[in-house]
């Protein structure tokens, strides 16, 4: 998360990640959202989640934003 504040692209977006960086978020100028460690945060092309532990939720956000479908 630390790249998308110092990078000045959370203005007025919605996003999560750990508690403690939720304070970051705000200063930012991003709204942050406190989710289940289990959830995801979309907002527009902006996928977020508190935890690496939900990299598969991610990336199932990101597909879905591109439109593609994936089978295995």
């Amino acid at each position: 998360m630390e790249f998308l504040t110092t990078a000045n692209v959370l203005n007025g977006r919605k996003a999560t990640a750990y508690p403690a960086v939720g304070p970051d978020i705000i200063l930012a100028g991003g709204i942050y959202i406190q989710v289940g460690g289990d959830e995801v945060v979309v907002d527009g092309n902006l996928v977020t989640s508190p935890a690496w532990p939900r990299n598969v939720e991610i990336l199932q956000g990101f597909i879905k934003l591109l439109g593609a479908k994936i089978e295995i």
